[in-house]
């Protein structure tokens, strides 16, 4: 099953907020974010969640360390749901 992780990047003297990178992991060969255009609609997503990147792979990635307020990752993770089931119906 697919995992939503996020990697926080360093701090910029300007950030109002740390800047991130937003990581799916371990998605099956039948995800519709296995596709071009599933990566490419994730990306956009990323970049509106304010994301500075996106990392799509069918591999495994462990970040340790990872500590992001639960209520922020709720929110991301209720944005690639409905995401998932957006690209899903347009398969």
């Amino acid at each position: 099953m697919a995992r939503l992780q996020i990697i926080e990047l360093p701090e910029g003297s300007d950030d109002a907020r740390p800047p991130f990178v937003v990581v799916l992991d371990q998605i099956g060969e039948l995800s519709p974010f296995n596709s071009t255009g599933g990566v490419e609609q994730f990306g956009i997503n990323a970049r509106a969640w304010g994301a500075a990147g996106a990392l799509v792979t069918t591999d495994t990635v462990e970040i340790p360390a990872n500590e992001i307020a639960d209520a922020f990752r709720t929110e991301v993770r209720d944005s690639v749901a409905g995401l998932y089931d957006a690209v899903k119906g347009a398969r």
